[in-house]
């Protein structure tokens, strides 16, 4: 079965149809520009673009840089503040014609990466952050989604926790990996203090260097391992949002390398 899914960030709008059997993208991603200003008119017009652009008429979901419930966006982060107290569900139905499923795009990268990445089939306390301008959160407890968590708001040293460790303060403050993963650290210890988690999946496009900073965090339990979808996240995640509805979809079953899971510790893949 293949839905579309469209992920709406500060810069860009990026969109596909998805293989939820398999997570993989069917075809090859369309990226427009996010509008500027990004005003919820605008980026509707963007996201209407890329829907007609692979046709059909079924369901589609798009990913929302904020707290989203029930289709209405409650905060606005890297986008115009006109979107909040918005029914941008509704809006953006009008805009493209078909049925909208609006979620926080951390979490719908997290109901990827519980369904076909690094989390699949993981039971407990999980937690994906995506680690990039902000630091987004998706929190879920035996495979069932806690929405809208937003961890990256967390207060360290006087500051919400992404204006320290997100990956875009590594770069502005010119960071050694030691010295951003020693921030880092600091922030997954408060995290974990607060949530105990099973398993820290960490996401956003630092990810793909996982290998330069992951062993340089200290004093956390839980095992750390890199996002396995990266970029195709979101994208993935909204499209099985979108067909939440039709009733379960049967993930491939072979368990990813980086989050090996035992018969004591699995989920079902479809339980958030």
């Amino acid at each position: 079965m293949e839905m579309l899914g469209v992920d709406v960030g500060g810069s860009g709008i990026k969109g596909a149809p998805v293989d939820l059997g398999t997570g993989e993208l069917t075809a090859e991603r369309l990226r427009v520009p996010t509008p500027e200003p990004s005003a919820p008119a605008a980026v509707a017009a963007a996201v209407a673009q890329v829907v007609e652009h692979f046709g059909g008429d079924g369901p589609v979901g798009v990913t929302f840089p904020g707290v989203v419930v029930d289709g209405t966006t409650l905060t606005a982060a890297n986008v115009n503040h006109g979107w909040i107290g918005l029914d941008a569900a509704e809006l953006l139905g009008r805009a493209t014609g078909r049925r909208v499923t609006l979620l926080n795009d951390a979490d719908a990268a997290g109901i990827a990466e519980m369904t076909h990445g690094a989390g699949r089939g993981r039971a407990g306390t999980v937690v994906l952050l995506t680690l990039g301008t902000g630091i987004g959160s998706a929190l879920f407890v035996d495979g069932t989604l806690v929405p809208n968590t937003e961890f990256g708001h967390i207060e360290i040293r006087g500051k919400d926790a992404e204006h320290r460790a997100a990956a875009r303060v590594r770069k502005d403050k010119d960071l050694t990996w030691e010295q951003w993963a020693e921030r880092l650290s600091e922030y997954l210890q408060r995290l974990e203090g607060l949530i105990s988690p099973s398993l820290i999946v960490l996401g956003g496009g630092v990810s793909r260097k996982a290998d330069k900073f992951v062993p340089l965090i200290e004093g956390v339990r839980a095992p750390i391992v890199p996002a396995a979808l990266r970029n195709t996240a979101g994208i993935v995640g909204a499209a099985m949002a979108a067909a939440r509805t039709a009733g379960p979809v049967q993930a491939h079953t072979t368990a990813p390398a980086t989050a090996p899971a035992t018969a004591s510790d699995t989920a079902p893949a479809s339980a958030w």
